[in-house]
């Protein structure tokens, strides 16, 4: 279990490697506690200014969370999935609120929870290879990790056209839509990452950075500025139908294919985060939505076909937007100062709250 995340500390620098190259490094309750036990450390440690965040292997930093114990224990009626989600968003926002620059190398593929423990950082890397995306409507499930957060406040509706999809996004549009700040080559990470045990962040990130490869959602602002202004998602598609663009056209469809619940709750979810405020408020939401799908037939279908069985048809329950009404989504809505969690609203607060000195 130790060994599935491996920390070292060299010069300046703390560095912390996902480790579990087998599972694009899937994050588990251990891994968790572990990352939280080694910051809350660094962040006290006056030897160690900056830390580091990567992936082992080649693919990428971390693909999310362990989806598949997240399915035996919804399978079983269990509860695990719940403190592995409160513990989880603790540590988002502890990263969010960290007093000391967080690196984190958004290399390969960066997905759900990879957003999580990556972009609430103060230094987010991305390279030509890499995949960054919320694809949780494709199983069943809303954005979380504080991903409601960071979509609701990108440019326009580029957020709600991700988090609806779950299209992954190279390093120019993880750029453009706020998800990252720098590009570096993935061939000069091992420098970078040696040159932060010595020298400040500014001037590592002065000798690496360079211009990102071309990204696609620039020129498809119009459309999806427009089309993902609609009050409902029964409209959004009919406004991506009706928009004469084939790429529209293909995104109508693609949504069609996503959990109609999800896919309604995901953006009354993005809606609401645009007015709650803080971070740890929306990880607030996020947890009682994630408590709400965890009881949700289509997060057992969803996980089901698409990474169990792999046959890539899930049934959804109900099987069409229309089905789900109005009070079908307000579930996943509890008020905000029900006692769900163990201390209340801002339980996901960290006290430190200091701002990041480069």
């Amino acid at each position: 279990m130790t060994d599935d995340v491996l920390f070292r500390t060299e010069g300046r620098a703390g560095y912390l490697t996902l480790n579990r190259p087998r599972a694009l490094n899937a994050l588990t309750h251990g891994m968790v506690l572990r990352m939280t036990e080694a910051l809350d450390a660094w962040r006290d440690d006056p030897a160690v200014e900056v830390v580091v965040i990567d992936g082992a292997g080649e693919r990428g930093l971390c693909a999310g969370g362990d989806i598949r114990a997240i399915h035996a224990d919804a399978v079983a009626g269990g509860t695990a999935s719940v403190g592995f989600w409160r513990d989880e968003y603790r540590l988002n926002a502890l990263i969010a609120r960290y007093p000391k620059p967080y690196v984190a190398l958004m290399d390969g593929i960066v997905m759900g929870g990879g957003v999580g423990v990556s972009a609430h950082g103060s230094v987010r890397i991305v390279t030509e290879r890499s995949k960054v995306a919320m694809p949780e409507t494709g199983i069943g499930f809303v954005p979380d990790v504080g991903g409601t957060y960071l979509l609701a406040l990108a440019p326009g509706e580029l957020g709600t056209h991700l988090a609806l999809t779950g299209t992954p996004v190279g390093a120019a549009d993880a750029l453009l839509a706020g998800l990252a700040d720098h590009h570096v080559p993935a061939d000069r990470l091992p420098a970078l990452k040696s040159e932060l045990a010595t020298r400040p962040v500014h001037e590592v990130l002065e000798r690496h950075v360079t211009a990102a490869p071309g990204g696609e959602l620039a020129a498809a602002r119009a459309w999806i500025d427009t089309c993902y202004a609609a009050d409902t998602v029964e409209e959004i598609i009919e406004r991506l139908l009706a928009s004469g663009v084939p790429a529209a056209k293909a995104t109508a469809d693609t949504l069609r294919g996503k959990s109609p619940t999800a896919v309604k709750v995901t953006l009354e979810a993005l809606r609401r985060a645009r007015r709650l405020g803080p971070l740890e408020r929306v990880l607030e939401q996020e947890f009682q939505v994630s408590l709400a799908a965890l009881a949700s037939p289509d997060l057992v279908e969803g996980i089901r076909a698409q990474v169990v069985d792999k046959d890539r048809a899930p049934h959804w329950t109900p099987a069409t937007l229309e089905e789900v009404g109005r009070a079908a989504v307000d579930r996943f809505f509890p008020p905000l100062d029900a006692n769900v969690f163990p201390g209340g609203p801002g339980s996901f607060a960290h006290p430190s709250d200091q701002e990041v000195v480069w």
